[in-house]
């Protein structure tokens, strides 16, 4: 008789929510799963889970023993990870959401080096400019990029960016340079539609809060294509430094209007709760800490 199996089996299913979703999550069988439940009602002598051939619900006893279930099991899981921690051991598999293009610029070249110093640490990186929910997609952490974090996540700073206003030499000699925030209203621009301010352009200048209504020759979700386009000489863009720094350094794009000063935005590593951080998050926390700590771009 294994009691801590019989309450893992019992928490994965109501987790699961159907005995086939908490055989896979455990790699166990179905049939083994079944017993371990059957077992577990059989020892306490009452009924823990209604059946029906469509759901699982609670009894009024099992409501009561998944909650003192789940707490044990997370004072279980929470000393293995402080023990673990303190050995500086990091193993099993580390889902992470990062956007798509800084993850491709700025945390592809990372991994590699997180993977070489924790060797028993699997990555699974998705790159999507979504917000997702991490507790529901299941994800240990994810980079974000805001003013300021979710209220109801952990966050840690990793560093900062300028978002730009910018477009190539090319581009300005042919269409003329703006000299105020107004003119943006008569230039082609190319619009990334995920800005926080959709297509109202929000600038700071010598006499205070500028804002412009721009209509775009083109939106889109990438601010890679936005990049692009600029380079062709198709028009103005407002995009991060972390993403047009090197062009700027190059001087295939220049700053457009540089007395006035778009979004200040911050990098943060962001995770659902410290309450039971595993030693595998804290350690690529502090990796990424410490990597953005020397890295930067032009701004």
């Amino acid at each position: 008789m294994d009691k801590y199996q019989e309450m893992r089996v019992f928490a994965a299913v109501v987790d699961a929510g159907s005995f086939v979703s908490a055989a896979e999550a455990l790699e166990l069988s179905k049939q083994a799963v079944s017993r371990n439940v059957a077992d577990l009602e059989s020892r306490l002598g009452v009924r823990l889970l209604r059946r029906t051939t469509r759901r699982l619900s609670l009894t009024d006893e099992g409501q009561i023993f998944y909650a003192r279930c789940s707490e044990l099991l997370g004072n279980i899981d929470d000393a293995e990870a402080e023990i673990t921690s303190r050995a500086g051991e990091a193993s099993g598999l580390l889902k992470v959401n990062v956007p798509l293009s800084f993850g491709l610029l700025h945390l592809a070249p990372l991994w590699p080096q997180f993977m070489k110093l924790h060797p028993r640490v699997t990555l699974d990186v998705t790159l999507v400019d979504r917000v997702v929910d991490l507790v529901e997609e299941g994800f240990d952490l994810a980079v974000r990029i805001a003013r300021l974090p979710s209220s109801s996540l952990i966050s840690r700073k990793l560093t900062s960016t300028r978002v730009i206003l910018c477009a190539s030499p090319q581009y300005l000699r042919q269409r003329g340079t703006p000299s105020h925030p107004s003119e943006l209203a008569h230039h082609d621009v190319m619009s990334y539609s995920l800005l926080s301010t959709g297509e109202s352009w929000e600038f700071t200048g010598p006499d205070g809060p500028v804002s412009v209504k721009v209509t775009p020759r083109m939106r889109t979700n990438s601010g890679d294509t936005c990049s692009a386009a600029a380079l062709q000489h198709q028009g103005i863009i407002l995009q991060p430094s972390f993403m047009v720094g090197a062009d700027l350094v190059a001087g295939t794009l220049v700053e457009v209007l540089p007395a006035y000063h778009s979004l200040e935005l911050d990098v943060y590593a962001v995770y659902p709760s410290r309450k039971f951080l595993a030693p595998k998050v804290r350690l690529l926390i502090d990796f990424l800490v410490e990597a953005f700590r020397v890295k930067q771009w032009p701004d």
